[in-house]
């Protein structure tokens, strides 16, 4: 064995040299991976005991990617291109043996290589979109030669891990090797090419697929039009389609030039910044400074859920579906009956998608106990309140379940607003009570704000914290505060949007704005679809708002036909005249002197008070770092993932500008605008959120 450098070593077997990487933990294109890559080959190639060369890895996975740690830093030690370089040229067959993943850069590297193998259970993929990117060592015109043109846009805007099955299918891999025995496997095929006198395979070289694309520019069209809604306002899906389109359109070195001047806009521009930002927030949000990595947890293995609702019977899937027992509590047996049949038809429906099957949707159900007394939680682990937004039915409720739910078990409240410090005087084990607050519908997505209180335990948070993960979810710790982290931010772009109607804007003027800016959609549609009536009661309204107004004319919004907007059978949307002229009286009676309202202004109006706000969670500690608020707008809340989060666009933005803006709104319109310490200080300071 010859020791290449710290992670690489290459060994003779026969006629077989065997170049072995280890970098843990994924074995990742550092620049002593690319070193040993390198002077491995080279050594091989030098040495003429060596008939071929595999390249494997030690560890879990083949390569999987690019050092983006490296991301921004100078470049050292010999780049990826000369690696690559290093092993097409080679003259001597070079073979590729695959486990785990092959990916990004894993990929382009075992593309270069002549030939690849693959156990069964590997994986292969270009995921680079994923972090506002395209593959940029050669990844976008060596595909489309194997697998043509619709086959790579498809990997490539995606970014699918594809099988080592369905990889050896579409020529990815040439040949499939036994579990467990890849070193074996390979080096058989490496003797196999030699005796065989196989060609050494450049991918560069083929070129039958790309030609017999060539002159159909209707894959590229149809392809854009079939996932404009999904792409929208994302460059690196179209970026690495045109790159594709360079492949099949322009000879070899030609298209690694538009792949390579395509990159660098990525890679130094906004989008891929913000998507790498939240690449890594995702993975720093579950690391909570004060409650250790070996804190005990509290075994869960039955949970109770109170309120067989829309929120309720949305949270208990998350724990069927994870094939944990669920007891579900209502107060009558109607309720009940519905809401268990709720589920059935949620699973029932996905069955009919062929994303489950009737066996799956009849274990989770064999899973659900309905009852109407709350003594069946007794032996629960976990119980989960959800019932209406009330203190003192929630506070009773707590007051029953403290003594009748056993000690050691969780006692968590999905309240979206309500002070949870409050909710745990009801019980004499206030160190149990934490919130869990699951966003609707709560079997989709993927937010769990998990709120400690004042006295909740340690072993609390992190069983918290740990069954979010068991769940699918991806968890922000939070403190208790008035709308905790989201909705207290959301408020503010709220209040933002109602003033704005009465001073000239209209509500599609203000959904558009923020449509454009990349949310899903705007405050009013959102309200047309959530239903206005939510909270509302006919008896205490007083017309006082135009929400009020509206229910009280049986605009409810979507469900009704009309709210803010007019919908058509099919729930389209346009604008109403009649919520124009009522807005217009409405501000009239006020006394408002209605203007001309730039899109400019409804959008840092709408935006900037959020980015403040999201600065006084921080100075009074209620979120734990910047990028965990950023993680709870992109998750709970249609924040585009391509601008990375109200902190992370306030950064984008400068915050000098923000607090200038802040000012001038202030000047202009109150203290609703007061720029927070924090944002001054930060300003002062010459630093941003992520500095922190």
């Amino acid at each position: 064995m010859t020791a290449i450098n710290e992670v690489g070593d290459l060994t003779i077997e026969g006629d077989v040299g065997v170049l072995t990487l280890n970098s843990p933990p994924v074995n990742a294109l550092s620049a002593p991976v690319r070193t040993a890559i390198n002077d491995g080959i080279k050594a091989a190639i030098d040495n003429p005991a060596v008939k071929a060369i595999v390249l494997i890895c030690d560890g879990k996975t083949f390569i999987a990617g690019a050092d983006i740690t490296e991301f921004g830093k100078a470049p050292s030690g010999p780049s990826l291109f000369d690696a690559q370089a290093m092993i097409e040229n080679a003259p001597k067959p070079v073979i590729a043996a695959i486990h785990g993943t092959a990916l990004g850069g894993g990929l382009e590297v075992a593309l270069t290589c002549h030939y690849r193998v693959a156990v069964p259970s590997a994986k292969c993929g270009l995921p680079e979109v994923n972090l506002g990117l395209l593959p940029g060592a050669g990844g976008t015109q060596r595909l489309p030669r194997i697998v043509g043109a619709q086959k790579a846009v498809e990997m490539v805007t995606v970014g699918t891990h594809v099988g080592a099955k369905a990889c050896k299918e579409m020529g990815l891999v040439d040949e499939l090797v036994e579990e467990g025995k890849l070193r074996e496997g390979a080096i058989a095929f490496a003797n196999k090419i030699v005796a065989e006198k196989r060609p050494l395979k450049k991918v560069r070289d083929l070129n039958d697929k790309v030609e017999a694309d060539r002159g159909h520019p209707e894959i590229f069209a149809n392809f854009r039009k079939a996932n404009a809604r999904k792409f929208r306002g994302f460059l690196a899906p179209e970026y690495n389609i045109q790159c594709i389109e360079a492949a099949v359109n322009l000879p070899f070195d030609d298209g690694i030039k538009v792949e390579q001047k395509l990159f660098r806009e990525l890679v130094t521009g906004t989008q891929s910044a913000a998507q790498r930002h939240v690449f890594f927030a995702e993975r720093q949000v579950w690391k909570l400074p004060d409650v250790p990595a070996d804190t005990p947890t509290i075994p869960v293995a039955r949970v109770g859920v109170i309120g067989a609702g829309t929120m309720g019977g949305g949270i208990s899937m998350n724990f069927l579906n994870a094939g944990i027992p669920v007891t579900i509590v209502e107060t009558k047996q109607e309720a009940l009956d519905r809401g268990i049949a709720t589920i059935r038809k949620n699973y029932e429906n996905t069955a009919k998608k062929g994303r489950l099957t009737q066996d799956d949707v009849e274990k989770r159900m064999a899973l659900l106990t309905g009852t109407l007394a709350l003594e069946d939680l007794a032996d629960s682990d976990l119980v989960i309140e959800a019932v209406f937004e009330n203190m003192e039915i929630k506070k009773d409720i707590f007051g029953k379940l403290d003594r009748i739910v056993k000690q050691g078990a969780i006692l968590a409240t999905n309240t979206s607003a309500l002070n949870i410090d409050e909710i745990a005087t009801a019980v004499k084990r206030p160190e149990a009570v934490i919130g869990l607050h699951f966003f609707s519908p709560a079997n989709v997505m993927r937010l769990l704000e998990v709120v400690r209180a004042d006295k909740t335990s340690k072993p609390v948070i992190a069983t918290s914290m740990q069954i979010a993960k068991k769940i699918g979810k991806i968890a922000a710790l939070v403190g208790v505060c008035p709308g905790f982290v989201g909705n207290r931010i959301l408020a503010q772009r709220q209040r933002e949007a109602q003033k704005l109607i009465l001073e000239g804007a209209m509500p599609w003027d203000v959904d558009r704005v923020l449509y454009d800016f990349g949310f899903p959609m705007g405050p009013f549609a959102m309200s047309d679809l959530a239903g206005l009536d939510i909270g509302w009661s006919k008896e205490k309204s007083t017309g006082s708002t135009i929400r009020e107004v509206l229910c009280e004319m049986d605009r409810r919004g979507q469900k009704t036909g009309s709210g803010f907007y007019d919908y058509d059978e099919n729930r389209n949307a346009k604008p109403s005249p009649v919520v124009e002229k009522i807005i217009l009286d409405f501000a009239a009676k006020q006394g408002i002197n209605r203007r001309t309202i730039s899109d400019q202004e409804i959008l840092e109006r709408c935006v900037y008070p959020m980015i403040n706000e999201g600065a006084k969670i921080l100075e009074e500690g209620k979120a734990i770092r910047a990028s965990d608020i950023d993680i709870v707008w992109i998750n709970g809340y249609g924040w585009p993932v391509y601008r990375g989060g109200p902190m992370f666009y306030g950064d984008t933005v400068g915050l000098d500008k923000v607090l200038a803006k802040m000012k001038e709104f202030q000047a202009q319109m109150g203290d609703d605008f007061k720029p927070s310490a924090l944002l001054e200080k930060l300003v002062a300071e010459g630093k941003k959120f992520q500095s922190l």
